[in-house]
């Protein structure tokens, strides 16, 4: 498989194996309640495959693009990104709206926007 050269940065810095993101994973990291209405892009800033995508109130993670790389966990200013067995039960159905809103055609996001919230 072919991939571009960010890809093959991220490859190296993190360690991740061309078989890792060539397998068919179940999505492992969820963007949960606390950015709903909030939307900070902290976490995309550092996302090395533009995983994240823009809705007009959260931003969610793409489950074929994510290459569990960890990196936005600790960038998130109001902890939203969960790893999904570490998922408050609350928030089970952030699984399905992730995957669900990523796949629908909604933009990738990597630059800063203003928050929703303050």
């Amino acid at each position: 498989m072919c991939y571009d050269s960010a890809v093959r940065e991220s490859i190296n810095e993190y360690a991740i194996t061309e078989s890792h993101l060539e397998a068919d994973f179940e999505m492992t990291y969820i963007v949960a309640e606390p950015c709903v209405n909030c939307r900070y892009t902290d976490c995309a800033l550092v996302c090395p495959v533009d995983a994240f995508h823009l809705d007009d109130d959260m931003l969610v993670i793409n489950p074929e693009t994510c290459i569990d790389c960890d990196a936005c966990v600790p960038e998130c200013p109001v902890e939203a990104i969960f790893v999904e067995d570490k998922l408050p039960a609350e928030w089970a159905s952030f699984t399905q709206i992730n995957a669900d809103r990523a796949l629908s055609g909604l933009p990738t996001i990597n630059v800063r926007l203003d928050p929703l919230c303050q």
